[in-house]
Parts: C-alpha cells; sequence; structure tokens
C-alpha cells in the first residue's frame, strides 16, 4: 500500500519511466479495447448497426478533439508547466496555478456546453451530412445516439483539465489510469446496458465511460491543492496566452478531425459494414500506436517543453525518445503486416462477424500498418513544435497531409474499397512525418540525426529477419493444427510471434543496438535495487 501511495503522489522525472508507466496502463487499456472491439464485433458483426454506432461517434469526438486537446496539448501544459517552475522559486506563485486551472477549467466547460446544446439541437443535418450513403432510417438513429453521446465531451472535457494539471506535475499515475475506466465504461455498456436499452446502450455506455475518466483523477489533483471555484476572468494573462496557442492548434486538429468526418462521409458510401471495417482496423493499429508512440511523446513533453530552447538539451532528449518508439513500432509493423489474419480472427472472429468481415479488415489493417512509424513518430514530432511555441507550422504540415489524404481516398476507394482508405491514410501520413521532420531539421539541426539514422537502420534489418522466423514459424506449425478453430490459430499466432520477437531482439544483440542494451541494463539495475532491498529488509528481520 505504501508504494502505491508513494507511486500516486510522486512525480516521475525520468522519461524512460515516465513512458514505462504510461504505456502499461496504455496497454491495459487498449487490452480492454480489444475486448470491447471483441464484444461489438461478435454481438453486431461489420454490418449497418456498427456503422450507425461509429458514425455517431464521429462528431461528439470531433468537438472533445478540436475543444480539448487544442487547449492542453499546445497551451495549458506549457504555460502551467512554467508556472510550476516558478512557484518553486517563489511559494507566493501557487495561488496564479489554481485561479488559472480553475480559469481554463470553467472557460472550457462553458465553451463545450454551448457547442454541445448546439450539436444536440442540429444533430440530424450534421449526421445527415457526414453519412451521404445511409438510409433515412440509419441517419435517424445516427442523430438519435450523437445526442445521447454529447453528453460525452463534458465530463471528457472537464477530466482534460485534470490531466493537464497531472502531466505539468508529472504525476502519471493517474493520468494514465483515467482511459483504463473509460474503456470499462463502454464495455458495461456494450455488455450490460445493450440488453435493456439495445444499441442505445453502446451510447450510454460512452457517457458512463467519459464520467468514469473524470473521476478517476479528481482525488489526486485535489491532494495537490487545486480546488474548485467559480472563476472565469478572460483578461487573465495566462488564459489569454493558452488561447493564442492553442489557435493554430485548434485549427490543426479541426482539419485532422475532418479528416475522419470526410473517411466517415466515403466509407457511407461503400458496401454496408466499411465504416466498422475501418474503424476495427485502425483499434486494432492504434495499439501499439497508443503504448509506444503516444506514451513516449505524452511522458517526453513535459521535459520537451522545459528544455525547449536548450539546443543540446531538446537533442538528447528527442533522440533518445525517438529512438527508443522507432525500436518498439518498427517490429510491431512486421507483426502486424504478417500475422494480421490471425490476429483479426483471435480478437475479432466470433459470432456475427464472418469471414467475409475478416478479409475486408485484414486488407485495411495491411495498408494502415506501412505508416505506423510515421503516426508513431507524429506526436513526439509536433510537441517539439508545440515546445517551442510553434503551432502555425504543424497546422500548415497537417492541412497540406490531409487535403492529399482526402484526394488519394477518393481516388483509391472505387478501386480498393475501404482498404483504399486506409493506404490514402498512410501516404499522407508519411507525406506529413517527412515535411514536419525537414522543417524541424531547417529550424534546430539535426537533432542527432546520424545517430537515429543508424539506430534505425539496426532495427528494420532485425525487424525484417523476424518477419522472415514468423513465415517460417507459421508454415512450419500449420500441418500440425487444426486453423478452422480458434485454439489452432491461436497456437500458430504465439508461437510465430514468440519466435519473432525472440529472433528480433537477438539481432538486436548482435547489431549492438544501444537502445535494447540500455533496457538490459536498467532492467538490471532495477532486478540489483530489488534484491538489495529484500536482502535489507530480511537483515531487518533477523533472517
Amino acid at each position: 500500500m505504501l508504494s502505491l501511495r508513494k507511486l500516486i503522489g510522486r512525480p516521475i522525472n525520468n522519461i524512460t519511466a515516465a513512458a514505462a508507466l504510461v504505456a502499461l496502463f496504455s496497454v491495459a487499456s487498449r487490452f480492454l479495447g480489444v475486448v470491447r472491439d471483441h464484444i461489438l464485433a461478435g454481438s453486431f458483426g461489420a454490418g449497418a448497426e456498427l456503422d450507425i454506432y461509429y458514425a455517431a461517434f464521429r462528431v461528439p469526438d470531433f468537438i472533445y478533439n478540436l475543444i480539448v486537446l487544442g487547449a492542453l496539448s499546445a497551451g495549458f501544459i506549457p504555460v502551467f508547466s512554467e508556472m510550476i517552475k516558478r512557484s518553486e522559486i517563489w511559494p507566493g506563485e501557487k495561488e496564479k496555478l489554481v485561479r488559472l486551472a480553475n480559469n481554463v477549467f470553467n472557460s472550457l466547460l462553458l465553451l463545450i456546453i454551448l457547442l454541445s446544446v448546439f450539436g444536440v439541437i442540429f444533430a440530424a443535418p450534421v449526421t445527415a451530412w457526414i453519412t451521404p450513403g445511409f438510409s433515412a432510417e440509419a441517419k435517424a438513429q445516427t442523430a438519435h445516439l450523437t445526442r445521447i453521446m454529447f453528453l460525452s465531451p463534458l465530463f471528457l472535457g472537464m477530466s482534460g483539465v485534470l490531466g493537464g494539471i497531472l502531466q505539468s506535475y508529472k504525476r502519471f499515475f493517474v493520468y494514465s489510469l483515467s482511459p483504463v475506466f473509460y474503456n470499462l465504461g463502454i464495455i458495461f455498456g456494450a455488455l450490460v446496458l445493450v440488453d435493456f436499452w439495445g444499441i442505445d446502450g453502446l451510447a450510454w455506455g460512452v457517457v458512463l465511460g467519459a464520467v468514469l475518466h473524470f473521476a478517476v483523477q479528481l482525488p489526486t489533483v485535489w491532494s495537490l491543492g487545486f480546488h474548485y471555484r467559480f472563476l472565469l476572468d478572460i483578461r487573465d494573462r495566462g488564459l489569454r496566452q493558452i488561447a493564442m496557442m492553442m489557435g493554430p492548434r485548434t485549427l490543426s486538429l479541426a482539419v485532422s478531425q475532418i479528416n475522419l468526418l470526410a473517411m466517415t462521409a466515403l466509407a457511407s458510401l461503400l458496401d454496408s459494414g466499411s465504416l466498422a471495417v475501418f474503424n476495427l482496423a485502425n483499434n486494432l493499429q492504434s495499439f501499439p500506436l497508443g503504448v509506444f508512440g503516444i506514451s513516449f511523446a505524452v511522458a517526453a513533453f513535459p521535459f520537451l517543453s522545459e528544455n525547449a530552447y536548450k539546443i543540446e538539451e531538446l537533442k538528447v532528449r528527442f533522440s533518445a525518445t525517438i529512438r527508443q518508439i522507432l525500436f518498439f513500432i518498427i517490429p510491431a509493423s512486421v507483426l502486424l503486416i504478417t500475422l494480421r489474419a490471425q490476429l483479426i480472427r483471435l480478437v475479432l472472429g466470433s459470432g456475427a462477424f464472418n469471414w467475409q468481415d475478416t478479409i475486408l479488415t485484414m486488407n485495411t489493417l495491411g495498408f494502415f500498418s506501412l505508416s505506423l512509424f510515421a503516426q508513431a513518430s507524429l506526436p513526439l514530432l509536433v510537441r517539439v513544435f508545440y515546445a517551442r511555441r510553434d503551432s502555425l507550422t504543424p497546422f500548415y504540415l497537417g492541412l497540406f497531409s490531409v487535403v492529399l489524404n482526402i484526394v488519394c481516398a477518393w481516388y483509391l476507394h472505387p478501386y480498393l474499397g475501404v482498404a483504399g482508405l486506409a493506404l490514402a491514410f498512410s501516404i499522407a501520413s508519411i507525406v506529413n512525418f517527412l515535411s514536419l521532420w525537414i522543417v524541424l531539421y531547417f529550424r534546430v539541426g539535426s537533432l542527432d540525426l546520424d545517430k537515429i539514422l543508424v539506430s534505425v537502420l539496426k532495427f528494420s534489418v532485425a525487424a525484417i529477419g523476424a518477419g522472415l522466423v514468423i513465415q517460417i514459424l507459421k508454415i512450419a506449425v500449420w500441418p500440425f493444427i487444426d486453423m478452422t478453430t480458434f485454439v489452432g490459430v491461436f497456437i500458430q499466432f504465439s508461437v510465430a510471434a514468440s519466435g519473432g520477437v525472440i529472433a528480433y531482439i537477438c539481432l538486436c544483440h548482435l547489431f549492438r543496438s544501444e537502445e535494447l542494451l540500455s533496457a538490459i541494463a536498467i532492467f538490471k539495475k532495477r532486478l540489483s535495487v530489488k534484491k538489495v532491498k529484500l536482502a535489507d529488509q530480511g537483515e531487518a528481520r533477523g533472517l
């Protein structure tokens, strides 16, 4: 219990340790997301009902991403982190922190309430616009679910401010716990509420998840001395600074969300279930993205903000973090590409989810996986710009990539169907990644590019070797198992994946990969420290 209290109450000042903690809970959250998708796919299949659910989710999610994430990622955390450093020198500054937190909380809440009311009133025409291929009945059902789900941005908005405070204070434990509770709420809706209210239960599950996301963070924020006050001062300097910084970030998120709306509209014009397939495949590829790409970026952001203009420190932080991300994400891409059929059959292939749904999802996931390296790197690259108070550049480059995505999707979807949307997404993600890196290179310097390229070469060769091992093991195991059963598919997947991971680690060790050797050294150090503590405890007890 004491160690748990320390974990909750103490800041984490090491990027790798913070990222590991965020990643651990991201794994738990993503695993619950897999369970959620398994339940949804098994209950509804890739058909009209899941299309309606995902379409209804899109507009409330648009509001949350546009307002809350824009304010927090671009403005609140950098400004708040800087004020925290000042408050450590001058204790009198703590009151300004409390005032700013309440001011941002109330301002965001008021804005989200106004937008949600607007969304509820105009749900029917808005959802009809993003689902042109739906029937009249499906459009009406989508609008109904959208109105219910508009409760979720209210709680997620409040929770976002609490999460921003916790990140700024480097209290990553509770912050990382909140997405787990969010998915638990959605799963409860799928398992329990659907039995009472039908597909409406899915929407109420989303609302329940948002409430839990907010509630789990509240006690820790309270313990940091932040109590609620009804304060709304638009003349406050900190609030204005955040508002100025969030403007371009909000526009950047807007074009990204418009991109998703466009993909929703195009998917609605395809065969029934295409929107469900697109989202299910996207959720599967998001597992490694959340665990590695976003976890490291979230953990690194406060450190990047503190050292944004110290080029040498920034170079060291950025180089180490991007190499750690790619060390994990490159082999994850190979695993997804080589074992995507087995993974989809294990995760989604039950109940109403048939073989045709599996093939469509498999092809879509394959095209998504091509750009995993770029997608995983983008959160970190963008945060470097935000840490340096530049949110315009990611906006302009993001706008270009979104336009490219929509154009490519428009031309590809008649030939490749829903898989064409995934291929277009990958093309645009890679272009966005390259453009951000090039601009950063000319503004800040190489950021240790030579060392990064050497590491990536090692990862890539090792991953290709691992992919070959996976293919060999798949063929070797196949004659001895029944691939028509869950157990047979699971055995093939487990043997091939385990062999691939072992091959990747061995090859990285052979190439003297700094990232692998560093991880091994950290593990050995922690293990030795644990042994010393156990020995000390034994001596203290007279053992």
